[in-house]
């Protein structure tokens, strides 16, 4: 089911979610079937938890070709629950980012370039990866979620941030 997600100004967005103790259980495969829906008919490249209003720490994300994002090397389709990450190095990325909860704009955010994230997929198997670039953005971004962080809270210089249309003129893409 596709299910409205909340846009930056809703409190919900600001929260701190909650671990996710069981696993495997029909709320929980229902919420992600949900995710996918959601994050699939807006082509996202991820979905976390508490954009649709649930306060758990579940995120979703992976791309393949997505017209939001051209020029963005394949990241698989996963499933994360309970979340750690683990910078490899200190080195930062700018990088150009857009967010269903702040429809119509991007701006420039730095990032770690690479990373090791762990935690476990919706049946309570380990997931335990080392990635780098757009991968590790899209990490970042969605677990950002789940601490009550929104993109434009990490950027560092507010003119870098706009509507999508007017920073990128033809792009397809100018609907968050």
């Amino acid at each position: 089911m596709i299910r409205e997600v909340l846009r930056m100004g809703d409190s919900r967005l600001l929260a701190v979610s909650r671990k996710v103790e069981t696993f495997a259980s029909p709320e929980l495969l229902a919420l992600i079937e949900d995710m996918r829906d959601t994050m699939a008919h807006l082509d996202g490249a991820g979905l976390a938890a508490p954009q649709i209003g649930v306060l758990q720490r579940v995120v979703i994300f992976g791309v393949s070709v997505n017209p939001r994002y051209p020029d963005a090397e394949d990241v698989p389709e996963t499933v994360l629950i309970n979340p750690v990450i683990e910078t490899l190095g200190k080195e930062l990325e700018e990088g150009w980012e857009g967010c269903l909860s702040v429809p119509g704009l991007r701006g420039l955010v730095p990032r770690f370039l690479r990373l090791r994230y762990r935690g476990m997929d919706q049946f309570g198997a380990t997931i335990d990866r080392s990635v780098e670039g757009f991968h590790a953005r899209v990490v970042q971004h969605e677990c950002d979620h789940l601490d009550g962080i929104l993109y434009p809270m990490r950027m560092t210089d507010m003119s870098k941030l706009g509507f999508t249309d007017v920073l990128f003129p033809g792009r397809q893409d100018s609907e968050d």
